[in-house]
């Protein structure tokens, strides 16, 4: 501890503002939550989990005036380190998690909600459902139960390409100033008062009148996207964190003010939905479809997301459980199964005979006891071609894509089919499964595996040359090299898994001058965390948000130091 006295007393009153069942401070306990889910990692001296937004609003206060770091933190599904602590702070860290608060209030009639900060992709998705309308992301993020204000915090994007990054102008967040004042922002446009204790109560339970709520032209999304996304002729990326008009207080805050809550829109789901699974040597034959479907649908796709025949393969061995997890317990039950799993690993620590990741390990091995898990027709065409793209569109589009598709692929380069209800879901959870397959191959070998470089780029728009080749330089430590993503949005991940002796952030650095000959923009949607350096406007937003840089600071790789000295 960095000051012992001032630290001891802060616990203390940690302590009487939660009890004690809701303060950690041994290690052991802590680092589920000091720890990144694939980067980051760092001591603590104490996590302290809220069960309302008055307690939350005296952790700061208590946290402020002891001159703690203080991280936030949701459900810390993020995969560049953003909300756990890295390397070494001028102060003691604190983490605040918030997953105990938790709900939403529905606006509108559901044509928007209002969610607390502990509130869930899959929870919204699931309140939402009975309205016939749909959060900002529904597929990928919500199974695994990532928030929706940390979304926000990010600027996420997802696989949903008419709705874009998620954005908001409505929040009601703490910035704390330049000289340590703490102050309660009201920007939901709801009319609540002034009394911090008061507001933070009348939202939590809801209790304000629909008379109380104004619209007044402020965006709860980003209404401009779906037109951004068609213009396939700019030299610019669709979308990625730093673009400086999608910078707005609570949206792209990355941990820099306290978050208590965001109003968003949600949208009406569609009626009638097609799936088709395409597949193709030849990358051309992606652009074209691409080029089409952006500029001759009426209504833009509801998703396109591409697979390269090497993540297909890592995937399906070792994104099997989570895949089977999915289909067979649900997503609801998916929280207990990490628990569990954390439980085991701390378990293996304790013993020195045992691998640090015994859970993989475990996992690993049951899931070969079971059958191949993916349909024929899948694997056929994992066989037959190198590049696969799930595509699903809605409405009268369905018709138009399905003729596109038998125009494209009558020469046979390609194929294509359309998914059964069945099939539809195999597909989207494999694709889901990529990113999570990544991190189990290096937990099961660590003899050969040095460490993932995972990046997420966004292209140009224009760029019909979107699959990379690496140099054989660049190339020669890279075991595996995985790539998907969004393509209709061109935002791709790729993951690189690299040998054992290879320096990874030396790799990184190379991967990163290679992307910028290409323009591409990085990150595309995961946020800056503790891997990427944060561009100028990032780093300007950050700084007005956050004078005395007292929370999350060093994001970026700019300064962990007070005041920003």
């Amino acid at each position: 501890m960095l000051n012992k006295r001032l630290t001891m007393g802060l616990l203390d009153e940690l302590r009487e503002i939660v009890g004690p069942r809701h303060i950690l401070t041994d290690a052991e306990k802590t680092r589920a939550f000091a720890t990144g889910y694939r980067f980051g990692g760092g001591p603590v001296v104490a996590v302290v989990r809220p069960g309302s937004l008055i307690e939350q609003w005296r952790i700061l206060q208590a946290c402020v005036r002891a001159d703690v770091v203080i991280i936030l933190q949701a459900a810390n599904t993020g995969l560049t380190g953003g909300s756990t602590p890295n390397g070494e702070y001028d102060r003691d860290v604190v983490i605040v998690s918030t997953t105990r608060i938790t709900g939403c209030h529905l606006l509108d009639e559901g044509r928007q909600v209002l969610c607390l900060p502990g509130t869930t992709l899959f929870e919204l998705e699931r309140r939402l459902a009975p309205l016939s309308r749909e959060p900002h992301s529904v597929i990928g993020s919500s199974c695994i139960g990532a928030s929706v204000i940390g979304g926000v915090c990010n600027n996420s994007g997802g696989s949903l390409v008419r709705r874009g990054p998620v954005y908001t102008e409505y929040a009601l967040y703490a910035r704390v100033e330049a000289d340590g004042t703490v102050r309660l922002c009201n920007r939901l446009g709801i009319d609540l008062g002034d009394d911090p204790e008061t507001i933070l109560r009348t939202v939590e339970h809801g209790t304000f009148r629909p008379e109380q709520v104004r619209h007044d032209g402020l965006a709860a999304s980003d209404t401009r996207y779906a037109r951004h996304v068609r213009d396939v002729d700019a030299d610019t990326p669709a979308r990625f964190n730093a673009d400086p008009s999608r910078l707005f207080e609570a949206s792209g805050s990355a941990g820099r003010i306290m978050l208590f809550a965001v109003r968003l829109d949600s949208f009406a789901k569609d009626e009638r939905t097609a799936t088709f699974y395409a597949g193709t040597g030849d990358t051309a034959d992606l652009t074209l479809l691409r080029r089409r479907l952006l500029t001759e649908l009426r209504s833009l796709p509801i998703s396109g997301e591409y697979m390269h025949r090497d993540a297909f393969d890592i995937a399906e061995r070792y994104g099997k459980d989570v895949f089977l997890a999915i289909r067979y317990l649900g997503t609801d039950r998916l929280p207990k199964l990490f628990a569990a799993k954390a439980w085991l690993d701390r378990l293996a620590r304790r013993t020195p005979l045992l691998p640090n990741a015994l859970s993989d390990h475990v996992m690993q091995m049951a899931s070969r006891l079971f059958p191949r898990h993916l349909p024929r027709r899948m694997i056929d065409f994992r066989n037959a071609y190198e590049h696969h793209l799930i595509l699903k569109v809605g409405g009268e589009e369905i018709e138009q894509t399905r003729a596109m598709l038998t125009a494209l692929f009558r020469d046979g380069q390609g194929g294509w089919f359309q998914c059964t209800e069945k099939e539809a879901e195999a597909a989207f959870l494999h694709r889901f499964a990529v990113a999570g397959a990544a991190v189990r191959y290096r937990a099961v070998h660590p003899e050969t595996v040095e460490d993932i470089v995972a990046l997420d780029i966004a292209i140009r728009r224009n760029d019909s040359d979107w699959c990379e080749r690496l140099p054989g330089s660049v190339a020669a430590p890279v075991i595996k090299a995985l790539y998907y993503g969004h393509f209709l949005c061109h935002v791709f991940h790729q993951d690189y898994i690299v040998k054992k002796g290879c320096d990874p952030e030396a790799f990184e650095h190379q991967m990163w001058k290679i992307l910028d000959e290409r323009g591409a923009e990085y990150p595309a949607e995961h946020n800056v965390g503790h891997l990427y350096p944060a561009k100028d406007a990032l780093t300007a937003h950050y700084r007005d948000l956050d004078p005395g840089n007292r929370l999350n600071p060093g994001i970026g790789h700019t300064s962990r130091a007070k005041d920003w000295r």
